[in-house]
């Protein structure tokens, strides 16, 4: 029950991989067309999953930190301003903007979470968010839920403050994005970077971004050929180009075009929008919903369900119970969950069934508390 450390292949997507792999064992298969053929598949496969209008939008990363470093390069910041994230983000989205920090001379503002104890918690962690953004904020870089615990955060109240405030919003959406309902055009982000290989489905390094208009005129991290206006012409190559191809495809990795990774990713993008996200959501709520009311009968802390994922929550012990023996106890069962802060995060998905939930169950009653 750890997707969110990392997926499993379905096998459409181990499929494509060999595919590809023998594939690239002939390079006369692979033809120019193919350059740019698969990259536009994934654009529009991934635009499906955002609900984004224009696959244009979307650039190829090999991950988080990557598509980050770009809206950190391309965001109009001012000395004495602040850049606005979450206690405990995970840490690319955190020593992204130290840096810009630390060269810009602008402030870090990490918004602390209350106490688990606390009743309502994430609503007034919420309310902490929304209250640390005000005029001399120039980014509001947070996720929709927290890779910690699951917490899920008002996006659609943090949109209409920072654009009060003149704020870009940048949201990873790394442990949200194939797993719970994204739609960009209700929440209207600056930029959206998620990696592949979690919910989405896909391979380790590859990862996807969608850049809004704000991020129309900016300057790549690379200068890479396939970039350039005309690189689909592969004899006027020696022609250089000073413009850079539409939307968001300035911001695309060098060497996007993997012949192997870019299938797999594909794939898992289909497979996602097959089962659809929304039934994944609720398969995972369903398969938890026992689970979780009996260990909060047990004495776990678990956010409110109204104010988490279902695909993604912490299982908090009582404070006198050691978080690091209690998951080496789960290991030891073969319970595959991982530990973040003072969690145990558990993240199901559609392989998953209640003899999992069953086990993990009997393995923390098997753990004194």
């Amino acid at each position: 029950m750890n997707c969110a450390y990392m997926a499993p292949l379905a096998e459409a997507v181990r499929t494509a991989g060999i595919t590809a792999i023998d594939r690239r064992a002939d390079p006369s298969q692979i033809t120019p067309d193919d350059f740019f053929a698969e990259s536009d598949r994934v654009r529009r496969l991934f635009s499906q999953v955002i609900n984004a209008p224009d696959p244009n939008r979307v650039a190829i990363v090999p991950s988080v930190s990557y598509g980050l470093a770009v809206a950190a390069r391309n965001a109009q910041t001012e000395r004495g301003g602040n850049i606005v994230v979450l206690d405990e983000q995970f840490p690319s989205n955190v020593y992204t903007w130290q840096r810009l920090c630390a060269d810009h001379g602008l402030e870090l503002r990490s918004v602390a979470a209350p106490p688990q104890t606390v009743r309502g918690r994430a609503e007034i962690w919420n309310s902490r968010l929304l209250a640390s953004i005000d005029s001399k904020t120039a980014i509001v870089a947070v996720p929709h839920v927290h890779w910690t615990d699951g917490t899920r955060f008002d996006l659609l109240g943090v949109r209409e403050r920072s654009e009060a405030c003149r704020a870009i919003l940048v949201v990873d959406g790394t442990q949200s994005i194939g797993s719970m309902p994204f739609d960009v055009q209700n929440i209207r982000p600056d930029a959206v970077v998620c990696a592949g290989y979690k919910w989405l489905l896909g391979p380790y390094s590859t990862g996807l971004a969608y850049f809004g208009p704000a991020f129309d005129h900016g300057i790549p991290i690379e200068e890479n050929w396939i970039a350039r206006l005309g690189s689909e012409v592969f004899s006027e190559l020696v022609n250089y180009q000073s413009e850079y191809q539409p939307g968001a495809l300035r911001y695309d990795v060098g060497e996007r075009s993997n012949f192997t990774l870019l299938p797999m990713l594909a794939a898992g993008l289909e497979v996602i929008l097959g089962w659809t996200i929304p039934e994944i959501q609720t398969y995972c709520r369903t398969l938890t919903a026992e689970l979780t009311r009996t260990l909060r009968a047990r004495g776990y802390w678990i956010e409110d369900d109204h104010f988490r994922g279902s695909h993604l929550f912490g299982v908090r012990p009582p404070h006198t119970v050691d978080v690091r023996r209690l998951a080496e106890h789960l290991q030891e069962r073969q319970v595959a969950i991982s530990v973040r802060g003072n969690s145990i995060r558990v993240s199901p998905h559609l392989y998953n069934n209640p003899t999992d939930t069953d086990a993990l169950l009997n393995a923390l009653d098997q753990f004194p508390l």
